[in-house]
């Protein structure tokens, strides 16, 4: 009998999708254009409010919809199987390849920090390796695993927040706002921020993914998804706080490695050194939530469609092995190729515009079924959706406009991935089975 998955685990999968590059590198990118603390605070704040939104959306979904797959089971549900596999398409590789990517990118830069003689792409690989190998045995080992990287990651950002704000230096600068302070909030720059911040948030939908393994995914999933958004929103902004607290703006400003910067203020050069390996043994759980969930989309597809069939394939221990490669496969392509903040930017375009369709969802079901079983329905509703979509909105308008070539990017991702479809179905013979609310069974091999 396979293992399933409670909800400690399962709010341990949201945090670690969450807590991962984002926070640890997007702030001096942000202070960059944007060296004013209040509206950087500000926008971690509406960061958390923004993942909350979505959480609280995606949580009346997960209950109405019980199945794997995340963007792909609902958007194929509530409008077309077209704009399901594009969903899924791009959640396979720019929602998982790429940020685990990311986090292996990430991972190299402060394990380097640690030991100087192993290169930082030396790293990303090995980590990247690891991760997958420990994801490709069985869902109990996956589960451990998880549970206790994840605990770790939190006691280590718990740690540096203490030692911030009672062992670290203070800087001159006012957590109120002053004068200017409001023109940012409603600038350009802060748009962009805000495309960094929701990229450090994402992962609060981690638990729809994979719940053909949760225990009572209809209550479960729902629920961790709640409680993680609102621990790491909490400890989001505490952290940030805390790295303007102890770091000056300009020593910050187009730095990536913020967290080694901060934990060498704190602790010393020795003490940084250490604090760096620890927060890339943090980001291990990052990457290992997302080779876990990642895999677990393209096997739903494969479900679905016929042509595709082989992504489907399990081991007799429940792990889909050939999904696992090809995640794994495209990420080390994006280490070969990809800049960090090439990827980062170009991957939010993609991946906000698909939580957006999915949250616009909620309200397009409740007006096409009103009579489906909702376990789950969204808190303040309808106020969570349409806050989260005006939010979505600005910022893909102002990513539009101060980087047009990575939003185009975006854009032909998202209609490539339509346009694969409809040549699926023209020339290869998709064929999409309607399995609504369970799982096909599909015989291992």
């Amino acid at each position: 009998m396979k293992s399933k998955i409670g909800l400690a685990t399962c709010t341990c999968i949201v945090v670690a999708n969450m807590i991962g590059t984002g926070v640890f590198t997007s702030l001096g990118f942000q202070v960059a254009d944007l060296p004013s603390v209040f509206p950087i605070l500000m926008v971690w704040a509406l960061g958390a409010v923004f993942a909350l939104c979505g959480a609280l959306t995606y949580a009346e979904l997960a209950g109405a919809l019980p199945r794997s797959g995340g963007e792909y089971n609902f958007l194929s549900r509530i409008y077309h199987p077209g704009i399901g596999f594009m969903g899924g398409v791009v959640s396979s590789t720019v929602g998982f390849a790429a940020p685990v990517a990311l986090a292996s990118m990430a991972f190299g830069e402060y394990f380097h920090n640690l030991a100087p003689e192993v290169s930082p792409f030396s790293a990303s690989i090995a980590i990247v390796s690891l991760a997958t190998i420990a994801h490709g045995i069985t869902i109990r080992s996956s589960m451990v695993f998880q549970n206790i990287v994840t605990s770790l990651k939190v006691i280590l950002i718990l740690t540096l927040i203490f030692a911030g704000w009672f062992l670290g230096p203070t800087e001159p600068l006012g957590f109120l706002p002053v004068a200017g302070d409001g023109a940012l909030l409603t600038s350009t720059p802060f748009a962009i921020a805000l495309m960094y911040v929701m990229y450090s948030y994402s992962g609060w939908n981690a638990s729809t993914y994979i719940m053909g393994e949760v225990r009572h995914p209809a209550r479960t999933v729902p629920w961790s998804l709640i409680l993680g958004s609102l621990i790491v929103g909490i400890l989001y902004i505490a952290l940030n706080a805390t790295f303007l607290k102890v770091v000056p703006i300009t020593a910050l400003a187009g730095k990536l490695d913020v967290g080694s910067i901060a934990a060498a203020a704190i602790f010393g050069d020795t003490g940084g050194r250490i604090m760096s390996g620890l927060i890339a043994g943090g980001l291990i759980s990052c990457i290992s939530a997302m080779t876990w969930a990642g895999p677990r989309v393209m096997q739903t597809i494969g479900q679905d469609f016929p042509a595709l069939r082989v992504l489907s394939w399990n081991t007799r221990s429940g792990i889909p092995l050939l999904a696992i490669a090809l995640q794994y496969s495209l990420v080390i392509v994006l280490l070969l190729t990809a800049s960090f903040q090439s990827v980062l930017l170009y991957t939010q375009f993609a991946l906000v515009s698909c939580s957006l369709l999915t949250v616009v969802g909620v309200i397009v079901l409740r007006y096409r079924e009103p009579r489906l079983p909702r376990p789950f329905r969204c808190w303040g509703y309808p106020v969570p959706p349409i806050l989260f979509a005006v939010t979505a909105i600005f910022s893909l308008y102002y990513t539009a406009v101060q980087r047009p070539m990575h939003a185009l990017a975006g854009v032909l991702t998202l209609g490539g991935a339509l346009g694969l479809y409809f040549i699926g179905v023209r020339f290869f013979g998709f064929a999409w089975r309607d399995t609504p609310g369970k799982d096909i069974k599909i015989r291992n091999r």
